[in-house]
């Protein structure tokens, strides 16, 4: 119920329901005014948000016109220009629109603000002030009233006479005042509504004007924007024609660079690695120069350059040729090497080496070069003195380095990730790898040599022998289990590999990965973590034999093998390896790996190869009445694109092929035709891709089988599986203890569809749980 009107003939009662009835009407216009006081502070917020938003529009409009694209050669086409100059057209797009926003902004000051405050300040003021003549005279006239009543009897008539009209004429004005300020209160109560929502409909109004403003402004760009997206599909459509050119060129350069090399000012100019004296015990090292020669000055100008770091590595360095000499392979132990003197240092070649023998008959072609006419001295067989080797000054080296570290170090925060000074290292080394001085030298109790001196001097020793601990033979081997299988199948591959080494590199590598193994036992206070230490040791223990990109990716592999071997140190050494385990597998062996399982805690395929070794699917497939297959070939096990995955069941109709997808005539999934290059025998499925060149290493979705039913719907599909039997196709670790752990071959009970994407409910002995749908083959 709203509020009671205010009769005019209450005033002259005044009754208590008279005043009670005023007061309700005083604290609706106290909550009014509250609301106006509240409606207009949020009326500014919004002029100045706005105002905020136009500057930043603004700002970016500028930024946009400011910027100009460059481009390539010496013109551009008109599409091109279009695109260059649309930069600024949206500037000024934005530039218009930002004036209609201020128009809006000045709007709302003339058209919400001002008005109410002008009737919060003349109407619900003027209220307030003659609430306070009503309070002021009520009172007045009540105490006068009072006094009044208190006079006398006994005074004179003419003075009680006096007093009676005076009561009288108060109470008349009391009257009057009452009946004006219920006047008022009952006129205001009807003139707030009007007068607080026209003010809000103008800003409205002057709103959508604005809105209006922007869609005219969008009409006249709608044509623009047709213009421009026929400029840009033009340049687009130019730039795909453009870069089959430049790599048709790129070929051509790529096949024959002689050919289309440019003429400039130098005879011959490129990159060449010139040997550098260093140090014994390691002889020499070999930099990267950007070199350049003018046959008509013989100058010869070489600057050290280092890419990683894309700049120049030192200063330029120029001098005058005198001859050219092609360095004999047995001479040097590297090959595509050639010697030059300069006039300035008679007697003293610079050994260069060239990219390959083609780079290096060109250099000496331009630098009138000869052949060696100097005999072999054998250099390169010899042994040279003082080199890192696996003998007995090795492990002497090594063993007292551990000692060392063991003992004074053991708890140092970053423990061989902290790296010693480079002289100092080289000096230790040198007394280390003497036989005269090895004995002498005293680390454990010397304050001489720095722990981070005996580490880095043990990493450079290591590093530094003539194959890695781990050899070059086995590095493809170690790394393959490290990049897909179970955590025991790795640790299985690697215990079977580290008996293959040669007898003194798996004595080294046992002493060392114990030691690191006890580092580890004290992470908490150096800080070394397993992981921590294979990150250091994994690039040291393990490289390549040829530095390829492919080779730089591994390096995280090569990190992992040696956290298997320092987390699993007592099997892997202290034991033999199981006997029936088969060789592991070679680079150019791809096993069949298992697919993906379905991920139940991120709704996302994640990678799920388990097979390491040559795993064979022969299945005793008696109810698919299919002759057993043929051995995979290499790569033919491939998995389906890692595309968007596909819902597991359709309605589709039967026996169609649909994008990557088999759909198959039923339920049952044997004696399913394959196209797997070279085998045309029945198999379990149909893989639809190209085989990959090393499945153990692809990130792909798993296979998705569907199982349509007579009936349309994924429902009825579900049913036609519900409560049968089902044969592990791939072994599978439990990864959750809702999970199965089943091996090749497993039968599994009463199969059903699981409310997770992708998995299956079984029993298996006796137990039941979650099963990765594509790891099984329904009976």
């Amino acid at each position: 119920m709203g509020l009671q009107p205010l009769e005019f003939s209450d005033c002259y009662l005044d009754s208590p329901w008279f005043r009670e009835r005023v007061r309700a009407h005083e604290a609706e216009l106290e909550r009014t005014n509250k609301f106006i006081k509240e409606l207009l502070k949020d009326g500014k917020n919004l002029i100045a948000a706005t105002k905020n938003l136009s500057a930043a529009q603004r700002k970016f409009a500028h930024s946009l016109r400011d910027f100009k694209f460059e481009f390539i050669g010496d013109a551009e086409t008109d599409d091109e220009r279009c695109i260059d100059a649309s930069l600024h057209e949206f500037s000024n797009f934005l530039k218009n629109l930002e004036e209609q926003r201020e128009i809006l902004a000045l709007s709302v000051t003339e058209t919400l603000i001002k008005p109410l405050e002008r009737f919060r300040k003349e109407q619900l003021g003027a209220v307030k002030e003659e609430k306070k003549k009503f309070d002021k005279e009520t009172e007045k006239n009540y105490s006068l009233l009072e006094k009044h009543l208190n006079l006398s009897a006994k005074k004179k008539e003419l003075q009680l006479q006096e007093a009676d009209n005076q009561v009288e004429q108060n109470r008349k004005h009391f009257y009057e005042l009452s009946l004006e300020y219920v006047c008022k209160l009952q006129e205001i109560q009807e003139r707030k509504k009007f007068e607080c929502v026209e003010p809000v409909l103008s800003f409205f109004q002057g709103l959508f004007t604005f809105y209006h403003q922007g869609y005219e402004l969008a009409k006249d760009f709608n044509h623009y924007k047709m213009t421009l997206q026929i400029n840009i599909q033009n340049t687009r459509n130019r730039f795909e024609g453009t870069r089959s050119e430049v790599e048709e060129l790129m070929n051509k350069i790529r096949r024959n660079p002689q050919e289309h090399k440019r003429a400039n000012h130098f005879t011959m100019e490129g990159y060449l690695y010139v040997q550098e004296k260093r140090p014994a015990p390691f002889g020499s090292s070999w930099v990267k120069h950007y070199c350049t020669y003018r046959k008509e000055t013989k100058k010869f100008t070489m600057i050290p350059f280092e890419h990683r770091s894309g700049g120049k590595a030192g200063d330029e360095e120029l001098f005058v040729l005198t001859y050219c000499t092609k360095r004999n392979i047995d001479t040097t132990d590297r090959r595509f090497c050639f010697d030059l003197e300069a006039s300035d240092r008679p007697g003293v070649p610079v050994t260069m080496q060239a990219f390959s023998e083609e780079d290096r008959k060109l250099w000496m072609e331009a630098l009138d070069g000869k052949e060696a006419l100097f005999i072999n001295l054998n250099r390169a067989n010899a042994k040279r003195e003082g080199s890192a080797q696996l003998d007995k000054i090795g492990f002497t080296v090594i063993k007292k380095c551990i000692s060392a570290v063991e003992t004074r170090g053991i708890n140092d925060q970053g423990l061989y990730r902290v790296v010693g000074v480079s002289s100092k290292v080289q000096r230790l080394l040198s007394l280390l790898m003497d036989a005269k001085t090895c004995n002498e030298v005293d680390l454990e109790n010397s304050v001489d040599w720095e722990v981070k001196t005996i580490t880095s001097a043990m990493k450079q020793y290591l590093r530094s022998l003539p194959e890695p601990l781990m050899t070059y033979e086995l590095h493809g081997e170690f790394i393959i289990p490290a990049k897909s299988g179970s955590p025991e199948s790795r640790v299985n591959a690697v215990h079977f590999l580290v008996h293959k080494l040669p007898e003194k590199n798996k004595e080294m590598l046992e002493i060392l990965v114990k030691h690191l193994a006890n580092v580890s036992k004290h992470a908490k206070r150096n800080l070394m973590t397993v992981a921590n230490l294979g990150v250091v040791f994994g690039p040291t223990l393990m490289r390549p034999q040829e530095e390829t990109v492919a080779a730089i990716m591994d390096l995280k592999f090569q990190n992992i093998v040696v956290e298997i071997l320092i987390e699993n140190h007592e099997k892997i050494f202290k034991t033999l390896p199981d006997a029936t385990l088969p060789e592991p597998i070679s680079m150019s062996v791809s096993p069949p790996n298992a697919p993906p399982r379905q991920s139940r805690r991120q709704g996302q395929r994640i990678k799920r190869p388990l097979a390491v070794y040559n795993l064979c699917l022969e299945l005793d497939d008696a109810d698919s009445h299919s002759s057993p297959r043929e051995d995979t070939p290499t790569g033919s096990m491939d998995s389906l694109s890692s595309q968007s995955p596909t819902p597991a069941f359709s309605s589709s109709p039967p026996g169609l092929l649909d994008g990557n997808h088999l759909i198959a005539d039923s339920g049952d999934l044997a004696g399913w035709t394959t196209n797997l290059p070279g085998q045309s025998r029945p198999s379990m499925v149909s893989w639809m891709n190209t085989p990959s060149a090393n499945p153990v290493a692809t990130n792909t979705a798993p296979p998705t089988f569907f199982f349509p039913s007579s009936s349309t719907g994924s429902d009825r599909a579900g049913e036609s599986v519900a409560h049968r039997k089902a044969r592990a196709v791939y072994p599978c670790e439990a990864e959750h203890s809702s999970e199965l752990s089943f091996q090749i071959g497993a039968i599994f009970e009463d199969v059903q569809f699981s409310r997770e994407p992708g998995w299956l409910e079984g029993t298996l002995n006796g137990k039941r749980g979650l099963i990765p749908q594509n790891y099984v083959q329904f009976l």
